[in-house]
């Protein structure tokens, strides 16, 4: 029932629960948690073939549920959702074969959705985000704000989560949402992203929000004409955002306290 990995002096193991109503479905995700183990420590501390069980093992005391979504009894979907009324409940990522379930995952405020056959480095990235340690930091965002943002290419719909976006800028109808790996275009307004997540994001442009805590200084760059034009720069990123006058003395602010 356990598979567990060398813990962080600072982090103990992941508490797991495995939910599918396919043995060899829960046997698979098992294996794949014990490939992963050198990277992700975590105990296995229940497996379960139904969404009800699934709840039922959690009020024990779990930290991330693997959750599917066609099971008996009571399913995935039905399941994550009796979760969100529970005080300590775990951080849920769907593993299911369906992915036109994918906009109801963002509903329940899941992690991630992953599509079987999962991809080891796929499930491996979707833990990190779950990590017990990162709980502080999405319980901080306001109640009922988006874990992701969705995104339509292709004919296909994309899961960004809010914790990979470094900022946000307006053009034209679309917002183009910047994550370390890639850019993506959503249709959404800035004004209501700003006011949804409550100071998460720093408004320092009509046109652009950034993640506030990657805010590393707000300088003064004085471009061929000599005109003075404030800008900020990002933890690990090579642009230089500008900042509007109206938001001067708030970014300054909150750049000095990053130095401090």
């Amino acid at each position: 029932m356990t598979s567990a990995g060398s813990s962080s002096r600072s982090a103990p193991p992941a508490r797991i629960i495995i939910a599918d109503d396919e043995a060899p479905a829960r046997r698979r995700l098992a294996d794949l948690l014990e490939e992963l183990a050198p990277a992700f420590a975590h105990v296995i501390v229940a497996e379960v073939d139904n969404g009800r069980s699934a709840i039922t093992a959690a009020a024990h005391g779990a930290d991330i549920l693997l959750l599917d979504v066609d099971m008996p009894e009571m399913d995935g979907l039905e399941a994550a959702r009796h979760l969100l009324r529970m005080e300590h409940a775990p951080r849920v990522i769907f593993v299911t074969a369906y992915e036109q379930h994918a906009l109801q995952a963002f509903d329940v405020q899941a992690i991630d959705y992953l599509l079987k056959p999962v991809r080891r480095e796929r499930l491996l990235a979707a833990l990190q985000r779950a990590r017990p340690s990162v709980e502080m930091q999405l319980a901080a965002l306001p109640r009922g704000a988006r874990r992701f943002f969705s995104v339509s290419e292709r004919g296909r719909l994309i899961l960004v989560p809010v914790d990979d976006v470094i900022f946000l800028r307006a053009e034209q109808k679309y917002l183009t949402v910047v994550t370390a790996e890639r850019e993506y275009l959503i249709e959404d307004s800035l004004t209501r992203i700003d006011e949804e997540f409550g100071g998460r994001f720093l408004r320092i442009h009509r046109n652009c929000l950034v993640r506030a805590e990657l805010i590393e200084s707000f300088e003064r760059d004085d471009d061929a004409e000599g005109e003075a034009q404030w800008v900020v720069l990002l933890r690990g990123r090579p642009e230089r955002l500008p900042v509007s006058r109206r938001q001067h003395a708030e970014v300054r602010a909150l750049a000095k306290r990053v130095r401090e």
